[in-house]
This record gives C-alpha cells, structure tokens and sequence, in this order.
C-alpha cells in the first residue's frame, strides 16, 4: 500500500483528459460522439523496457505491435491507421504513473495497453478512474480488485491460482506447501488467499518467505526449505529473481522430482532467462502456452516468430497483449467510437476466437473468461499442458462464490 500513497502526491496535478477519438487533439465528447477528423488513432504502450521485469514485458510490448500491425494491414479501425505512442515504465511504479498521465493527457491516446507487477497496476489505476481513460492490463493477478477503467485480460485468482491449488490437491496429493514471493501486492495478496484456501482445505503452510523484486540471494530461503521439506513450493517471485532462485535451488540439489514448485509468473519467455535446465520438471499454471493447440494459436506463433524470430518464444502474457489489442478494435468497431464510455458498453459480453481458445468480456466487472490450464516444463523450454478445465471459466475478482474466502 506505500506504493500507493508515493503515487498520490506524484499524479494529483496531472491535467485531466480523456480517450481520444483521433490524434488531432480532439477528445471525445461525454456523450460518445467522434471528433475525429484525423487519419491515425493513438494508442498508448506502457511497459517495463528496462530494469528488472524488463525480462517478461519486452515481449509482451512486441506482441501488442503485433496486433496493431496486423489491424492496421485489414484495413486499421474504423478506417485509420493504429499508432502506437511507445514509453518505458522502467519497472518503476511512480514512472508508470508518470507515464500514464503523458499518454492521457499530451498524447491523447484512446486507450492504454500496459503494466505487468500489481503494482504497476495499483499506481496507474488512479490516474485512468481520474481521467476517465481506458487502462488494458495482460497479466494474472491477485483479484480482489475491479475499475470501470480497467479491462482485465489476464486471469484472476479463480482461474489460475485456485486450479493450481486444486491440481496440488487432487493430482499430487499434496498436504503441506511453502510460499516463496516478491515483496510487493501481488504476493501477498494472493498468499493470504492461498492460506485461506489451505486452512479450508486442510493443506499446512509450512513457510512464507518473500524477497524485493531483482533480488538474487535465495541461499537462506533454500536453506528453510530443506527444512521444512514442503510437498510443493507455490512460487510467486516475478521479473529475474526467478532466474537465480531456480539456479541456486537446482544448485543445492532440490529436484523437481522431491519437491514441485508451481509458478504463476514462470511462462516460456521465462523460461528461456532461467535457463530450461533449470526449472524443466516443474509446473506452472497459466490460461495460454506456445503448444496450446488449435488454428488461432498457430497463426499467432508462425505470425510472431516470423516478425520477431524463429528463436523467440510465445507465453500467456504474451499472448493476453496481443488478445487485449485485439479486443479493444473489436469493441471500437462495435461502438463506432474510441471514446471510452462506448467503448466499455460495446465490450459488454463482446466474445472472440483467440490463440487460447474462446474469451468473453464479463461486463460486470470487465474481466475476460478464461480456460485454466497447469503445464510441465520441459527440458525443450517448451511447456507441456498435463490438465485444462473444463471450458473458460467465468472470472470471479472477489471470490464471491468461495465460502472461505469471506473476509479477505
């Protein structure tokens, strides 16, 4: 929470403004009506393109040009040309902040595609409700949150950390479990939903350990861990902390074998920074990974490859980037209007075929539905699903239909 009180006093005199319906500087009226006379629509790209979670953002920016690049080649939305205005967060949250109120404001985007940590989130969250503006986020996250500025396509706690939980459960029979994160909202969040649901589901934690974001040194959490001899490890640490945790757990000795550890900030991008020896044999839980398989899929990687290079890999949040882009045109041409408010009406129930199967935008809360799936990484790099639910399931932020999770 500091880091939202930091944002405040940064943003509060940030001129208001709102989405735009051209690059000419006009904006759209309350009412909806397009003052566009230009031939572009702007859209702003916020990400982290230096400083640690630089390793999983930089990709997910590419997948979003790659959407636009593919709009703008059938014709673009309603009939211009897609621009989008690049900045770099630089996995710093106020600069986020900072960053969003520019594309707002100077830029006059119609609608931001950005952010990966909570945190990022959390400080930009204020500056698109202030103006109004339309904030698309591509990653997981902990719940317990919803905006009417914000379209979530990433999945929330019940479709992908309660089908981990539940795969641990049922599939590995687990009966104790150790968290390991970083040390920031996401993390704790979601760890103090995993107690909830252990205590319910009669699954001992045995230890919670967190570390700052970009930290290196998991000598003395690998050393508790020994210790406690954990049926599984929940891993929620983010950015390149997790190339040395799984090196130095590898080095001491822990196998996949004797001790799972199931991420949910682990896809195939990461995968290639830590290094596939690394971590091949343990699980991650995400809603998307490069072998999902299906026509759309194939497309999207043989699209993404070709543009980016046969050596790059396609993952979840990857893909989310490009699947939001994607849905933010749709929603445009629906409404015929980038303003936000018909924007957000004609996303209601909006349903598309994308590289991870069916999504539909839950107009209640401005979700996305969503199929859980749990994979093995393999020594490839690549990730092989060993469970998928039955069909996406439908987003719930607040855990309204979870007895134990009143209260949190």
């Amino acid at each position: 929470m500091w880091l939202l009180a930091s944002m405040v006093g940064l943003v509060a005199a940030g001129a208001a403004g709102c989405g735009s319906d051209d690059d000419g500087g006009s904006a759209a009226t309350s009412s909806g009506s397009s003052a566009s006379s230009g031939s572009e629509i702007k859209v702003g790209i916020l990400h982290s393109l230096s400083g640690t979670m630089a390793i999983s953002e930089v990709s997910v920016k590419d997948a979003e040009l790659l959407a636009i690049e593919e709009i703008n080649k059938a014709g673009g939305v309603l009939g211009k040309q897609v621009k989008p205005v690049i900045e770099d967060g630089a996995s710093d949250w106020p600069t986020f902040a900072e960053k969003a109120q520019k594309l707002i404001s100077q830029d006059k985007v119609a609608a931001t595609f950005g952010g990966w940590t909570s945190a990022s989130r959390k400080a930009m969250l204020p500056v698109f409700e202030r103006n109004k503006a339309l904030l698309y986020y591509p990653v997981q996250y902990e719940g317990l949150e919803s905006s009417p500025y914000i379209f979530y396509s990433g999945a929330t706690t019940n479709q992908q950390i309660l089908p981990a939980l539940e795969y641990l459960k049922g599939e590995k029979q687990i009966k104790t479990l150790f968290l390991v994160g970083s040390d920031y909202v996401f993390p704790r969040t979601a760890n103090k939903e995993i107690k909830a649901w252990a205590k319910a589901n009669g699954v001992q934690v045995v230890g919670e350990e967190y570390t700052p974001l970009g930290h290196t040194e998991y000598s003395t959490i690998i050393t508790k861990l020994k210790g406690a001899k954990p049926d599984a490890v929940f891993n929620t640490l983010n950015g390149d902390s997790n190339v040395a945790f799984f090196k130095q757990l590898k080095g001491a000795g822990i196998s996949a074998d004797a001790m799972p550890t199931v991420s949910v900030s682990v896809a195939e991008e990461e995968v290639k920074g830590i290094g596939a020896d690394n971590v091949a044999g343990h699980l991650v839980a995400w809603n998307y990974f490069q072998t999902t398989p299906g026509a759309d899929n194939k497309k999207f990687v043989d699209a993404y490859k070709a543009k980016y290079g046969q050596d790059r890999v396609t993952a979840d949040p990857i893909e989310a980037g490009y699947v939001q882009v994607k849905l933010w045109a749709a929603a445009v041409e629906k409404a015929g209007s980038t303003d936000p408010e018909k924007v957000k009406a004609a996303s209601k129930g909006l349903e598309l075929e994308m590289p991870e199967g069916t999504v539909t935008v839950d107009g209640s809360n401005q979700h996305i539905s969503k199929t859980a799936r749990i994979g093995l990484v393999e020594p490839s790099g690549q990730i092989k699903q060993v469970w998928e639910s039955d069909g996406p399931i439908k987003p719930d932020p607040y855990l309204k239909g979870y007895a134990w999770a009143k209260g949190l």
